[in-house]
């Protein structure tokens, strides 16, 4: 019995088109899968593992990210002997079944070999975005390594975020396997057998922080060694005063920033402070935010009525005092929009 893989370089959650198609975070998913490439050539992989969640949107694909999608793939097709592919949640038009997704294309590259069904060839279990009640069959089986895109409960799906136990896939289910890889959820962490090797980078304030993303490298019968990308964009929330103090380092190349404002500035002076750190840094977003009150003074005494739209609405008709307009008709439309 042959190995399925020697050594491969292993990422997921790329989501080609997140960020409503934004040609910004599609060059960084080429970038990253051209960085990913050139790590697995140096550490010598001859197999690329995907592990789920290529496309972002599940019902349609933007056609300027459906070539940058084709060209990333291309380029790992040409790069690898194999490539092996499992779809995400993201990835199937259907979240309960996997009759169609975005990626049934890949199949047709040369090297890409897509797995849309549960698969055990040799010593490895292939599963893709587990369906109705396939989750009852991931306790039956044993193999050395597992490669899948499971929705595990205890486990944060991002910085912030624990699942709950939704009562189905449970961590005791993986009692056959020696070691389970997983994509889909975006923060990378480990538990006794199972990893969630974490998105390829950075794609929200939820990742706020939390640069440690990239790829893994897998060795048959070797511990994984997980590699950072330096150069995969940061999402950072700071306070106005500590990015007064140091620019140079909480400002990096490629950086998201929402800044608190802790300290009193006026309207001009916080656009002399966007333009000016826009124009000296590489950054893509900076948003000032004004600090959030914790405490509101009001009177106990004086009863607060809250309206409704509706009532807000007809309100308004009912004040309408034109020949030109019947405000009846207006009501009217209004109820049955």
């Amino acid at each position: 019995m042959s190995n399925l893989f020697k050594k491969a370089v292993v990422f997921t959650d790329i989501h080609f088109g997140n960020k409503s198609n934004a040609y910004a975070h599609n060059e960084d998913c080429v970038a990253f899968v051209e960085w990913a490439i050139k790590l697995g050539k140096e550490q010598g992989a001859e197999t690329c593992l995907f592990l789920g969640d290529w496309h972002h949107h599940r019902a349609s694909i933007n056609v300027a990210t459906l070539n940058y999608s084709i060209m990333a793939m291309t380029k790992l097709s040409d790069a690898f002997d194999q490539v092996i592919f499992l779809p995400g949640n993201h990835d199937e038009y259907y979240r309960d079944k996997r009759d169609f997704n975005s990626v049934a294309w890949v199949k047709h590259l040369p090297n890409v070999r897509l797995f849309n069904d549960i698969t055990i060839e040799g010593d490895v279990a292939i599963v893709p975005w587990l369906v109705g009640d396939e989750w009852k069959q991931i306790k039956k089986i044993e193999a050395k390594y597992m490669l899948g895109h499971f929705e595990l409960p205890s486990f944060y799906m991002n910085a912030m975020i624990q699942m709950p136990d939704h009562g189905e896939l449970k961590n005791n289910h993986f009692q056959g396997v020696e070691r389970m890889f997983t994509g889909h959820f975006h923060k990378r962490q480990e538990v006794g057998n199972i990893s969630y090797i974490g998105n390829a980078f950075p794609h929200n304030y939820s990742d706020a922080w939390d640069d440690d993303r990239g790829a893994m490298i897998l060795e048959w019968d070797k511990p994984h060694v997980f590699h950072k990308w330096h150069d995969a964009p940061k999402y950072r929330v700071l306070k106005l005063s500590d990015l007064l103090d140091n620019p140079d380092k909480l400002l990096l190349p490629k950086t998201y920033a929402r800044i608190n404002l802790d300290i009193d500035i006026s309207y001009e002076e916080a656009n002399f402070i966007k333009e000016t750190f826009y124009e000296q840094y590489d950054v893509r977003e900076l948003a000032l935010l004004p600090q959030k009150n914790v405490e509101t003074d009001y009177d106990e005494q004086v009863e607060i009525n809250f309206e409704s739209v509706d009532s807000i609405v007809y309100s308004q008709l009912t004040a309408v005092q034109s020949e030109l307009y019947d405000s009846n008709l207006l009501m009217e439309i209004y109820r049955n929009l």
